[in-house]
């Protein structure tokens, strides 16, 4: 790979302290989403492989019209908590479209962190009661605080239900949650599924775990995101939900396992976004169902790199000669 004269070194830290807000990234969603529908950004099906012991690696790559490629990949590893590692890890790569040139390494952690959150709040904010006041989170981890900060930008939250099976996990979201001014307070799935008007479910990627949660257990109008393949979730239920949109249907066709059955899929985020309005069913729940967009990645890693490049930020990296 010719590496060109230089290019710009973002980690996490310096991706995190540039302080964009997830308004600006489900913006920046928006926009590609356009972009894609247009013909002037193109993506593959994210890949992934699941090696064993709980491991999860996988990759997406988009190209843009603007001049961007950009290649993520990141993986997540359990046991890297008692080494002393992030549990989930990885890189992004930002070259120039036309040249190939690197012109940026990124973490991949905020990148995912954030895109992720951002990719919901596109959804949510076509398929969610926008008086909604209540959240649950289903899993306490990075996943659950960015979404936090995403929906309480979005809606007049007041209370947030937690669960998870980590109590130190659970009790440091609860305060997290208090401290931005919230009633917070751990609870069992069923209790509450049952009690908010927004359901985030963002378990560690496993199919391992046996599905513990019912889509019948949400009330009609509600809106649920689940940024986990739809594991937790028990599959016959899957049809409670009055509509299931998705993030990219060519990507979930191209999966070896479906998130859930295709006959009860509405249709994609792209379709959502560019499409007819979408009329939020009241007899029913909805839901957001993915499993992760080159888009989103896209997305956040160029508005990032772009803010990073104004302000100066980051760490220029020039080639041996």
């Amino acid at each position: 790979m010719h590496l060109g004269p230089e290019h710009l070194y973002l980690p996490d830290s310096a991706l995190e302290a540039l302080h964009i807000s997830p308004g600006d990234i489900a913006d920046a969603i928006v926009v590609a989403l356009v972009a894609k529908a247009e013909g002037r950004l193109q993506t593959t099906p994210k890949s992934a492989i699941l090696p064993g012991d709980g491991r999860y690696m996988m990759s997406t790559l988009a190209v843009g019209g603007d001049g961007y490629t950009v290649l993520k990949t990141v993986g997540v590893y359990p046991d890297n908590a008692a080494r002393g590692l992030p549990a989930t890890t990885g890189a992004i790569l930002v070259l120039d479209a036309e040249t190939g040139v690197l012109r940026a390494l990124l973490g991949a952690a905020w990148v995912t962190a954030v895109r992720t959150a951002a990719l919901s709040a596109v959804a949510a904010r076509k398929m969610a009661d926008p008086g909604s006041e209540s959240i649950a989170f289903i899993g306490c981890g990075v996943q659950a605080s960015s979404h936090l900060a995403a929906f309480r930008a979005l809606y007049p939250l007041k209370k947030v239900f937690a669960v998870g099976r980590g109590r130190a996990n659970v009790d440091r979201f609860v305060a997290e949650a208090r401290g931005l001014g919230l009633e917070a307070e751990a609870c069992d799935a069923e209790a509450a599924v049952r009690a908010a008007d927004i359901v985030v479910s963002s378990i560690t990627l496993n199919y391992e775990v046996a599905p513990f949660l019912d889509a019948a257990w949400m009330r009609p109008g509600t809106f649920a995101a689940i940024t986990d393949l739809f594991i937790p979730w028990r599959d016959e239920t899957a049809g409670a939900f009055g509509s299931i949109y998705v993030d990219d249907l060519e990507q979930e066709r191209a999966s070896p396992k479906p998130m859930v059955p295709a006959g009860q899929i509405t249709g994609d985020l792209t379709e959502l976004v560019t499409g007819p309005e979408f009329a939020r069913p009241t007899e029913s729940p909805c839901a957001f169902v993915f499993r992760g967009l080159a888009l989103g990645d896209y997305a956040a890693a160029v508005l990032a790199l772009r803010r990073a490049e104004a302000a100066g930020v980051g760490q220029v990296i020039s080639p041996d000669p």
